[in-house]
Parts: structure tokens; C-alpha cells; sequence
């Protein structure tokens, strides 16, 4: 199964400074690389802790890493996620309808949980806390099928793909996940191309419909 190797010590937090970006600042401690950024605001600035994943060599070795904005930017520095397909026994798959609040793919259905690996954590970390977060689930045992690189217009990722197999009460979260419901194989692939699921999606079930078929 894939990992991430993190190194021993700190690792370099993109994007690196250059000669004209470089001024007078903390050394060490907050702000210094540590994910914080000062925002202005009354009376001073206020302190905004962003979100930061690590950015990795497909060997899965981590090199550094970068707020959620800049792996977002266009810039596509490798950086590696979780998905879970979670199929029953009547051979269905449960879909997520990505909330309207996402800054990709807003409003389509998609795999039924899929989120980032934090730095710091490790896949399965990564995999059971996301699943959690979206669908207030943890008891499953996951069954690794594959790791595959995507890229988008925006990003490139390194995916971790996992399943999971049985007659689950899911609860949708609200706030991640607008709603969700179990999809039979026929329904999938009448509604595929049509805009209703995420191009990730698509070209994921693609991969791997028979293996989670097989799985039954």
C-alpha cells in the first residue's frame, strides 16, 4: 500500500521565498512557516491558521509543503488525498453531493468520502478521520485498490483509493457533504458525461468498477 515517508526534520513550506519577497519578519515560531498568516483587522492583524498538506515525490517521499490556496493555484506541486467507495451487498454504491460551499466541483456527486492527508498524518490517518468528518463512520475495515496520479486545470494529486464493503448507516455531515444516497451500477453509467458527477469521479469508476464488484 502506498505511504508517506516524512523526513526527521522541517521540510521547506512552499512557495519559497525569492530575493524580492524576502523582509523583516519572525525567525522562528509563529508565522514562520508554521501555516499562520497575518490578515489586517482592527487594531493589528489577526492571526488566520490555514490548512497545509504535504507536497511529495510519487515515491511518496514528502519534500515539503503548502497551504491548501497554493496547491489549489494552478501551480501543481504533487500533493496526496483519500477516497473511499463504499459498496453493499444489493451491489450499490454510496454517493457524496459535494456541498455548494467547495472551491472545486461545487453541487456534483461524488465518491462517497474523499478529502486531503494532512501534514504530518499518514494514509489511514488521513482516510478515517475524513470519513468520520463527512459521514460519522469509522467502524469498516478498508480494502486498499490502488494509488494513481490526477491532474486537473488546477491541481495534481496523488490518489489513494480505498473501499469498503457492507450495509452501512451513513450520516451525511451538512456542512462537507449536501447529501447522500446509494447509486445502482446502471444509474452510474446512465448519468455519466452528463455534468452530474466530478470529472474525477467519472474517470475513477472507470478504473475501478470491476474490482469493486469483485469485492462482493
Amino acid at each position: 500500500m502506498f505511504d508517506l515517508i516524512y523526513p526527521a526534520g522541517e521540510v521547506p513550506v512552499l512557495p519559497l521565498p525569492t530575493a524580492e519577497s524576502v523582509r523583516p519578519g519572525p525567525a522562528s515560531g509563529e508565522g514562520a512557516g508554521s501555516g499562520l498568516i497575518g490578515l489586517p483587522g482592527q487594531g493589528g492583524s489577526v492571526t488566520v491558521r490555514q490548512e497545509m498538506f504535504p507536497v511529495i515525490r510519487s515515491t511518496g517521499e514528502v519534500i515539503a509543503k503548502a497551504s491548501r490556496s497554493y496547491c489549489h493555484s494552478g501551480v501543481k506541486v504533487l500533493h496526496p488525498v483519500v477516497h473511499l467507495h463504499i459498496i453493499d451487498r444489493y451491489e450499490r454504491l454510496y454517493l457524496q453531493k459535494r456541498s455548494v460551499k467547495k472551491d472545486i466541483q461545487p453541487g456534483k456527486w461524488d465518491t462517497a468520502v474523499g478529502g486531503h492527508i494532512d501534514y504530518g498524518e499518514q494514509v489511514l490517518e488521513a482516510l478515517y478521520r475524513e470519513t468520520s468528518e463527512e459521514l460519522s463512520f469509522t467502524r469498516f475495515n478498508p480494502i486498499y485498490l490502488l494509488s494513481y496520479e490526477f491532474e486537473s486545470d488546477r491541481e495534481l494529486e496523488m490518489v489513494n483509493v480505498f473501499a469498503a464493503v457492507g450495509n452501512f448507516q451513513l450520516a451525511p455531515d451538512g456542512e462537507e457533504v449536501e447529501e447522500g444516497r446509494w447509486w445502482t451500477f446502471a444509474e452510474i453509467e446512465e448519468n455519466l458525461g452528463k455534468s452530474v458527477f466530478t470529472p474525477n469521479f467519472e474517470q475513477e469508476f472507470g478504473r475501478i468498477s470491476r474490482s469493486l464488484l469483485a469485492l462482493l
